[in-house]
């Protein structure tokens, strides 16, 4: 294919209309110049001919980004960066169109950032290896690997495809554009931010390089993004692997590994995209579940979601709950997890409780409800006037009578276990 004129593809009225319409989909923060994306419209229509003059003659010059930390549930920092609207808009046009062509080169083991790929299949394919006799697995864990890519390296690969002066010049602005803390401009000599619309299709062209060298030596592997597993049949195989395969990465690549995070260990020992693995007997086979860190997670955020000292609506603490159960189902369906949702659906209805209880506030008020609930009127006033614990009350027979399951549900909460169910899909490998 020739790619020595990719720049008026990429200034071609459709791919602009439809990097605008991505851009406005994706919505997001504003930049260092404040604009948002409601405002990107107008400011196109009058500025964006002056814009494709500037990239056609490389004169476009990207903004800063604007930093912003995220904490991590390992308790480190993830830097992201906030490009302008503008910038995201112009990132996004070109990134559709060098995205087909590097398509093509990438591995099929490569699932993070890619079109009509996902986590869920890395998973299943690292699932149908590890029952394919690879019984150790090589955990590779990048050290913040947006903040140390090599522009050099990334530039040199990236032209050993790209022909185009123009886009290679525009690139390499975003990259070296800098970074805004705290109103103070810093360079970027290394990196590339994560959260341009460009970086995850750089990040998978730097490590397509990691990815044809893993093939060349014959080894099994799975990969997203910076998440890379590797697939053994021994352990002295698997630390052999892990020198070699770490001396090319800082070598080669100029990138570094996390010594203290990355390790040699049976399926059972690892946690890869939020899953844990384990053998079932039964199947004789390697499966999926929630790793418990994973699990820990969703029930700290249930666990802010039905604060009794939250002042909100029970009717809005359901939605937020629901929201929640949605979301974590539909990205760990393809696990093992029936007995898990049944133990968490109760842990959920028993704290929902405690907060309808606390709603009702005066042991007349609770005693009333319970009557109207169906609950006999000694017991309903001798639970209402049980006190101000909340939690010993609502693990009361009574309490969960006059709010049971079937009420809930109708109160608007939904079953993990349903919607498990109705969710959980075929295993197979995308």
């Amino acid at each position: 294919m020739d790619t020595s004129s990719l720049m008026e593809q990429i200034l071609s009225k459709d791919n602009l209309n439809a990097a605008y319409l991505q851009v406005v989909r994706n919505k997001g923060a504003a930049g260092v110049d404040g604009m948002t994306v409601e405002e990107l419209g107008a400011y196109l229509s009058e500025n964006g001919e002056i814009i494709k003059e500037q990239l056609r003659t490389r004169k476009y010059k990207p903004r800063p980004v604007r930093r912003v930390e995220i904490p991590k549930p390992d308790g480190g920092i993830r830097n992201l960066g906030v490009p302008t609207v503008v910038d995201r808009f112009v990132q996004q046009a070109v990134a559709q169109v060098l995205t087909p062509i590097f398509e093509e080169q990438f591995h099929d083991h490569s699932y993070g950032f890619r079109p009509n790929r996902c986590a869920q299949q890395a998973v299943l394919k690292a699932l149908e290896m590890m029952n394919d006799g690879h019984s150790w697995i090589v955990d590779v864990d990048l050290a913040k690997f947006f903040d140390t890519v090599d522009h050099d390296k990334l530039m040199t690969i990236l032209g050993r495809t790209i022909k185009d002066g123009d886009v290679i010049s525009v690139v390499r602005k975003f990259l070296v554009s800098g970074v805004m803390i705290d109103d103070e401009y810093e360079d970027t000599i290394v990196g590339t931010p994560q959260g341009g619309n460009i970086s995850p299709l750089l990040a998978n062209i730097m490590l397509n390089e990691l990815d044809k060298e893993l093939v060349a030596r014959g080894l099994d592997f799975v990969r997203y993004a910076d998440d890379l597993i590797i697939m053994v049949g021994s352990k002295q195989a698997a630390e052999r692997v892990m020198k070699s395969v770490t001396r090319f990465i800082e070598e080669k690549l100029g990138l570094k590994v996390n010594a203290e995070k990355s390790k040699v260990d049976k399926p059972k020992g690892i946690k890869y995209l939020g899953f844990g693995f384990y053998f079932d007997p039964f199947a004789k086979g390697y499966k999926a579940r929630p790793h418990p860190m994973a699990v820990a997670k969703f029930k700290a955020q249930m666990k802010k979601l039905t604060c009794r000292s939250w002042g909100v609506s029970n009717a809005y603490k359901v939605q937020k709950l629901n929201q929640l159960i949605r979301g974590w189902i539909n990205y760990f369906r393809i696990g093992s997890m029936k007995g898990l949702c049944e133990r968490l659906d109760s842990h959920i209805r028993y704290r929902l409780r405690m907060c309808i209880w606390k709603h009702w506030k005066t042991p007349k008020n609770r005693a009333m409800n319970l009557i109207k609930l169906g609950i006999d009127r000694r017991t309903a006033f001798r639970t209402a006037y049980a006190g101000s614990r909340i939690a010993y009350v609502c693990s009361m027979g009574a309490v969960n009578v006059a709010m049971n399951n079937k009420r809930l549900a109708a109160f608007g909460l939904i079953s993990m276990v349903d919607y498990y169910t109705a969710r959980c899909v075929t295993c197979q490998v995308g």
